[in-house]
């Protein structure tokens, strides 16, 4: 790190909206232990060499990344393997609770893993997003079920969320967060 605040920058792709919201949590919790963070979509991305460290998330569609976070990691290769890179994903599989669910769930898909592994990625984790019911055909519903989905809404397990920022900010050896934690 070049500095004594380390600069990260924390960039996403969201279909729906959850991913935003994750991914600006991050970097509140990144900048509450002294980080300089910016957050930015894919398609507004900043200009990656100023950073010293990047959080890229996406939501998950048909157990891969959204076409734009792909076409990002892809274009911007060499700057992401320059720098430590932490991945996430936001979808339904960590919500799953049934036995085919669990084992989907417990599974990185291989596009993901090949692109965490493509840039060197210190670590993947998915998390769970929203899932509504509003819209949805019957046979995904069904499936939906068969696979253990426990219910429609916000699955977002926010204390997961936190535990996984803080092992970010632990990796970027930022001081710990003084104040009391209240998720969105």
């Amino acid at each position: 790190m070049t500095s004594t605040k380390p600069r990260v920058a924390v960039v996403y792709a969201t279909a729906q909206g959850s991913t935003r919201e994750i991914a600006q949590f991050i970097a509140d919790e990144l900048t509450q232990r002294g980080a300089e963070v910016e957050v930015a979509e894919v398609e507004h991305a900043p200009e990656l060499t100023r950073f010293d460290a990047v959080v890229l998330g996406s939501a998950v569609h048909n157990r891969r990344f959204l076409p734009e976070a792909e076409s990002y990691i892809r274009a911007h290769r060499a700057e992401l393997s320059a720098v430590p890179v932490w991945l996430f994903s936001v979808g339904i599989g960590p919500a799953l609770v049934g036995p085919i669910g669990r084992w989907f769930g417990g599974r990185v898909p291989p596009r993901i893993a090949a692109l965490r592994d493509w840039i060197g990625a210190r670590a993947y984790q998915p998390f769970a997003g929203h899932y509504e019911r509003a819209g949805v055909d019957l046979g995904a519903r069904t499936a939906f079920r068969l696979m253990g989905g426990p219910r429609y809404g916000d699955l977002r397990d926010w204390t997961a969320i936190r535990r996984w920022s803080t092992s970010v900010g632990d990796a970027l050896q930022l001081p710990a967060a003084h104040d009391t934690w209240v998720h969105p």
